[in-house]
């Protein structure tokens, strides 16, 4: 395979997790009896540009079908990370009503109805049919396509140029990540501003987040490797921070460079140089995440193989994608781990994809009252001990796998 973003050869692994399902292929009930497609899960490092990715087995519109079931709004954290995004980026770049705000990957709504809130015309793009007509039912323009220069020109043309555009943890879910990034050169005014916000690099090693890798995410992205691949498709990178979302996360603003540019930032030459002193230029940076992985998926199963000896109930809360890669590479099955509670009613009375571990209400944990309680997206812990603190009436205690497991 070469690489998506360079077409170099790619010849450095990062890891071999085996294989499975797409993490987001939750399984209905009348599907038990039919096959799932499993898949090699293989993550590669370009040594060229150093994009980090995935090895090309499923495509897009397999994975973000019409039965897509991640819906944003389920996290009451991220609705607020959402609402202060939209505040910020109206008081920095003076939107109004007279501006135009398009989000590619507008997901369910979640961030434009705050958009629309402000009287600031807005159109979402979301190729899901689910989570598309969820944010129509918010009352938002909502386009099902996915997005690249075809797309931009289209949507240019019918007047929907833009003064900002918002791309929240999807640029590395493209295939095309260079006809991706070229529609936001086209689509941009000339003093139009694009934020991208995805988990980086750097914190995904340094907390050996291995099962943030899944077939929907194409690409694991550094500044290193976004400012070239930006450069190579009509952007400037002139900004970036440092987010606690996701287990650690970069917001980058990028601009035309032809259009009416805005000073670079120095937070651009300090993220590019903390990356450069980690190594993600080096072969041997990216050595330490296989070893962990082993590691982790060991405690894992040393844990629940002990609880269920110690005849206690485990559960899982989260039907989450990176939840779906942990257990299917530690091979965890129900008789293991009871169900997972997940606030979604889409994903409710289906299974997930591969453990085929049910999926219940967020009420099955007060009916039955387990001893642990398992947090798949453990970078919701805080949200989710909060939510369900009422465990501790029966000594329930709650879960983590993933730096380290931990009990509390």
């Amino acid at each position: 395979m070469n690489c998506r973003g360079c077409a170099a050869a790619l010849a450095l692994p990062l890891i071999d997790l085996g294989t499975s399902p797409p993490s987001n292929a939750y399984v209905r009930a009348d599907q038990l009896e039919q096959a799932e497609q499993w898949v090699p899960l293989k993550v590669a490092v370009c040594q060229q540009c150093w994009l980090v990715q995935t090895e090309d087995y499923t495509s897009a519109d397999s994975l973000f079908d019409a039965e897509y079931a991640y819906f944003s709004s389920f996290s009451s954290t991220w609705l607020a990370h959402a609402e202060r995004y939209v505040a910020e980026m109206v008081e920095r770049f003076g939107l109004s009503a007279d501006s135009r705000v398009v989000e590619v990957a507008a997901n369910d709504g979640y961030l434009l109805q705050y958009v629309a809130g402000r009287g600031i015309p807005c159109l979402g793009v979301e190729p899901t049919r689910s989570t598309a007509q969820a944010a129509r039912e918010k009352g938002l323009e909502i386009r099902e396509l996915f997005f690249g220069r075809d797309t931009a020109a289209q949507l240019k043309n019918e007047g929907w140029g833009a003064d900002l555009m918002a791309a929240n943890n999807v640029l590395a879910h493209v295939p095309d990540i260079n006809d991706f990034l070229g529609g936001f050169a086209t689509l941009l005014k000339p003093a139009g501003v694009a934020t991208f916000e995805f988990p980086q690099l750097l914190t995904l090693m340094a907390g050996q987040q291995f099962d943030t890798l899944y077939h929907e995410h194409y690409s694991y992205l550094s500044l290193t490797a976004v400012q070239t691949l930006c450069e190579r498709n009509g952007l400037q990178v002139f900004d970036v921070s440092q987010l606690p979302t996701h287990g650690g996360s970069l917001r980058v603003f990028v601009q035309r460079l032809d259009g009416e540019r805005r000073e670079v930032q120095p937070t651009v030459r300090q993220q590019l140089q903390a990356e450069l002193a980690a190594g993600v230029k080096t072969p041997e940076y990216y050595a330490t995440l296989a070893p962990a992985a082993e590691r982790i998926k060991h405690d894992l199963l040393r844990f629940l193989l002990q609880a269920k000896a110690d005849g206690k109930r485990v559960v899982g809360y989260g039907a989450a994608a990176k939840g779906n890669t942990l257990l299917n590479y530690a091979g965890v099955k129900p008789d293991l781990l009871a169900w997972v509670a997940d606030a979604n009613p889409h994903k409710q009375g289906k299974y997930l994809p591969g453990s085929r571990i049910p999926i219940v209400s967020p009420a099955q944990i007060d009916i039955e009252k387990p001893d642990y309680v398992l947090v798949l997206p453990w970078n919701l812990l805080d949200e989710i001990t909060q939510a369900f603190a009422g465990i501790r009436a029966w000594d329930g205690r709650f879960v983590i796998a993933i730096p380290e497991l931990i009990i509390r």
